[in-house]
């Protein structure tokens, strides 16, 4: 006579609990590998199972999901090189490194091909994520506190290089004035991405603490993308522009003026909607706030405004930013998830952009200069612009040297004009984009590590160390200030 189910039930619990025991679950690094290749595998596999062909190789599925697993392992690899008292490498490296190659590499090129729309829009949703992520990032209390010198750090290094690239790229390049411009502000823009994790690796270890150093350059640093997202919008309507010269300063101001006023009434709509009795607020403000801004961003080309886009999401982002007060952590901590997914894509297709073999020697030599003259003129300039500010000659060497490097505004805004000469047929405007594409892929590559090195290395000997022992000691920037510079480009 057979057993009870009730006892059967009991053997095979106590036979699954001693499997458990003897079998313990896969943990460490082998398990993160296969749980990444098993994803990767499935999600492979459920877009073929959608789209047939277009996953094949040679199809835009294919090319993309490759091209994101290759600037994901890139970044990866980059980030496990850890030199001795020094701050990790950028990741984004690995991810430009990884299109560049697959762009360039024989026959590989052929497989993974992704048709220029495509490439487009991908890049311009990347776009409104960082230009969301910068307005949220914007502290006021932080600002207030360091007042005219987070100023004229964030203002004059950019504007004096922004000039100093446009007349030498005018001269060595053969640019129009205007694509000139273009140019300058693509490079005059510091990067959050080197910047800001450096800056908390130095604060963590208490150096420059006293003075707020690093409270200065991680705010002042979005008013710098600002500035340089800013001007270079009003270029590319001018540039782009028809009729005569005036007409287009005009169309410049308005593009600036709409813009702003355009994201400063969508910022005021989303401080009041959702309104605050609804569920899954977080869910739903951070769906409406990347909704607009991608809205935003497309909406104004389909206009002929292609620059009033990103400044109406700045503007939008840090007015609902002001409203939700400490309640927009949670918004910009999904905007950032979306972020890690964008980012390698973003990189990885503006490196997809650059043909070696098409490059012209001449044009990356004479780039190459003009990015040199550009930093060491902004170098001497922002060592200018910290005088008065209470610093001593290290802090203000250091604070100059901080403000060199460039990465992420130069892999969102570098391609744009590119995209649009394409879209107008215009081979000489082809050549122009082209031309600014390369000079900006050459700051990423050259000044992104050199920026890393150079804060990592110079910070411990040129700041003062203090730690919270230290009874004189107060930080300019309270815990909860810190997670939001976090959240920053």
């Amino acid at each position: 006579m057979s057993g009870s189910p009730k006892s059967d039930s009991s053997s095979c619990c106590s036979f699954f609990s001693q499997m458990k025991q003897r079998c313990p679950r896969p943990h460490g690094l082998l398990a993160h590998i296969v749980t990444k290749v098993v994803l990767s595998v499935l999600l492979f596999g459920v877009v073929w199972s959608i789209t047939g062909k277009e996953c094949y190789p040679g199809g835009n599925l294919f090319g993309i999901i490759i091209l994101y697993f290759c600037a994901t392992c890139g970044g990866k690899l980059v980030g496990l090189i850890h030199l001795p008292t020094l701050p990790p490498f950028p990741p984004l490296l690995g991810m430009l490194t990884a299109g560049l190659l697959l762009r360039n590499v024989p026959y590989v090129t052929d497989a993974v091909h992704i048709e220029l729309a495509w490439s487009v829009a991908l890049r311009n949703i990347a776009l409104a994520i960082i230009l969301t992520r910068a307005g949220l990032g914007l502290d006021p209390k932080s600002l207030s506190k360091l007042k005219a010198v987070c100023l004229r750090v964030a203002v004059g290094p950019c504007t004096v290089e922004a000039s100093t690239v446009a007349v030498m790229s005018h001269f060595l390049l053969g640019l129009p004035w205007s694509w000139a411009f273009i140019l300058g502000f693509v490079l005059s823009a510091v990067s959050p991405a080197v910047v800001v994790p450096s800056m908390l690796l130095l604060q963590e270890d208490g150096y420059g603490v006293e003075k707020g150093i690093p409270t200065l350059l991680m705010a002042a640093g979005s008013f710098d993308d600002i500035l340089a997202i800013t001007g270079f919008g009003t270029c590319l309507g001018v540039a782009f522009a028809t009729g005569s010269t005036w007409m287009n300063i005009l169309k410049g101001v308005l593009v600036v003026i709409g813009g702003s006023v355009a994201g400063l009434l969508l910022g005021l709509f989303i401080c009041f909607f959702p309104s605050l009795d609804q569920e899954d607020m977080v869910l739903r403000r951070s769906a409406m706030l990347l909704g607009l801004a991608m809205f935003a961003v497309f909406g104004s080309h389909v206009a002929g405004f292609a620059g009033a886009g990103g400044l109406c999401t700045l503007c939008m982002a840090f007015l609902a930013s002001l409203g939700w007060g400490t309640d927009k952590a949670p918004v910009a901590a999904v905007v950032g998830r979306f972020w890690d997914i964008f980012q390698p894509l973003l990189f990885g297709l503006i490196g997809a952009q650059i043909t070696v073999s098409t490059l012209n020697l001449n044009t990356v030599g004479l780039g190459m200069a003009c990015l040199t003259v550009g930093l060491v003129i902004r170098l001497i300039v922002t060592f200018l612009m910290v005088f008065f500010g209470g610093f001593n000659m290290k802090e203000k060497l250091f604070i100059s040297v901080a403000w060199l490097p460039k990465a992420t505004v130069q892999a969102a805004i570098g391609s744009k004009a590119l995209d649009m000469a394409r879209v107008s047929g215009d081979e000489v405007l082809e050549k122009y984009g082209l031309d600014v594409l390369t000079v900006a892929v050459l700051a990423i590559l050259t000044t992104a590590p050199i920026g890393a090195l150079g804060i990592g290395l110079s910070g411990p000997r040129l700041l003062s160390r203090y730690t919270q022992s230290d009874p004189e000691v107060v930080t300019d920037t309270p815990q909860k200030e810190t997670s939001i510079l976090e959240s920053k480009l």
